[in-house]
């Protein structure tokens, strides 16, 4: 059987993974998949950073802007949902591009991990959502180590939203399971954009800087007044979203929340690192300070001819 060709964009937050994947689908009659958890939600646009109006229309993109801010999402329906698009671009005649830094989704679609079917349990979320906030999130993971270890070990402590939900999924009497494929499910070119670290650093602080001044407050400010908070809604709980929450609500003083957004992002972005450390496919492709967006487009166009 004919493997479906795709490809992927990926690397830590800031490296400029966007631009490139839109450079690249319009050189390739590509679509653009969102391989990125937090870019599906509604009303949340400055602190995802999620491209631009005039950026999606360049480009067609799926799974962006498909679910309201208090929807729970999973990286099985980001991989079900991922699955039919490159099937239907595909059946276009056009190249599906996943852009992304979500290593786990990317992962978990490419290496075909298998996932078991468990009714969603509201109750039970509810009860684990505030046991964590009551008792801490290292209680939550301890607790997830004791009832699934190998669910454990694929997520960080402080990843509260699918720590969550791989305890609601094991005391529902199931887990969640990875089957281990010797090769790719897809034709897959995996490129990876890195730089050096204090050039990535620099980067993430310039870019919160920037969601201050487009708004980010405001945004928050917005969310916080149609009723969504970190109590009722995991989404709130992301990066950016948390700590302007802190700061609107008298946890913190605004310049700590500004501060403690580009902590918590650098942290995020070794994180990732680490993630694609578990991908060996990935051809890692360097931004410089001279940004050579360009030639590492034309990189990427040379091997996939």
């Amino acid at each position: 059987m004919v493997k479906e060709r795709v490809v992927v964009i990926l690397g830590p937050t800031a490296t400029g993974k966007s631009h490139c994947g839109i450079a690249l689908a319009k050189r390739f009659r590509g679509e653009i998949i969102s391989g990125d958890s937090m870019l599906v939600y509604r009303q949340m646009n400055i602190g995802t950073a999620k491209p631009s109006e005039e950026e999606l229309a360049m480009v067609l993109h799926h799974l962006i802007n498909i679910l309201p801010p208090d929807a729970s999402y999973s990286v099985a329906d980001f991989q079900q949902q991922a699955a039919r698009l490159i099937h239907e671009i595909t059946d276009r005649g056009n190249l599906p591009v996943i852009v992304g830094g979500t290593g786990l989704y990317i992962k978990a679609l490419l290496e075909d991990y298998r996932f078991s079917e468990v009714e969603e349990n509201p109750e039970l979320r509810r009860q684990l959502e505030t046991f964590a906030l009551e008792q801490g999130t290292g209680k939550l993971f301890a607790w997830l180590q004791k009832e699934d270890p190998a669910a454990a070990a694929r997520l960080h402590p402080n990843d509260i939203r699918r720590v969550v939900r791989a305890l609601e999924t094991a005391l529902s009497g199931d887990r969640v399971s990875q089957q281990k494929r010797e090769e790719l499910k897809y034709d897959a070119t995996v490129f990876g954009l890195s730089m050096e670290r204090e050039l990535l650093y620099e980067r993430i602080n310039r870019r919160v800087d920037r969601m201050i001044r487009d708004g980010l407050e405001e945004e928050v400010r917005f969310l916080l007044k149609e009723g969504l908070s970190m109590d009722h809604c995991l989404s709130m709980r992301s990066l950016g979203y948390r700590q302007m929450e802190e700061y609107l609500t008298g946890q913190c003083d605004r310049e700590t929340a500004i501060d403690n957004i580009k902590k918590g992002t650098r942290h995020f972005a070794k994180r990732q690192i680490t993630w694609y450390k578990k991908m060996p496919y990935i051809h890692w492709l360097t931004v410089d300070r001279d940004l050579n967006y360009e030639k590492i487009v034309t990189d990427m166009a040379n091997a996939l001819v």
